[in-house]
């Protein structure tokens, strides 16, 4: 039986260096996965992080936190064109964290159900199955 992730939500399974856009095609409480897009970063040192970093940051962590603000970004974009109403997250601890910081309010409220995993690099196969 799969968690609460209707039919049509968007899945974001993400790292510090790249996401994958899924989308559940399955019906009657199935979790069935579709690959949307992959997402990259892109021109990060232009971009820079949101807020504040610690003066210890790696330059890979600052990057890390770019990626997640600019994936955010990406995902209000297409939250404001009605590709989605329902979105679970599944990333690292560290870009949850960081990704839950930047999204806006309204992509947040979408979200009905997060993974702290990273399955970045697993199949679509092993991905339905740890939303299962």
């Amino acid at each position: 039986m799969s968690k609460i992730i209707p039919n049509n939500a968007f899945i974001v399974v993400a790292d510090g260096h790249k996401a994958i856009v899924l989308r559940n095609v399955g019906s009657g409480g199935e979790v069935s996965l579709r690959e949307v897009r992959r997402l990259t970063p892109k021109d990060l040192a232009a971009d820079g992080p949101s807020g504040a970093r610690p003066v210890e940051q790696s330059p890979r962590e600052t990057n890390e936190a770019t990626f997640a603000k600019q994936l955010a970004a990406t995902l209000l974009k297409m939250h404001q064109s009605k590709d989605f109403e329902a979105l679970v997250l599944v990333a690292d601890p560290q870009t949850l964290g960081q990704l839950r910081g930047a999204m806006h309010k309204n992509v947040e409220a979408s979200v009905v159900f997060t993974l702290s995993k990273d399955l970045t690099n697993h199949s679509i196969g092993e991905i339905t199955k740890a939303l299962e």
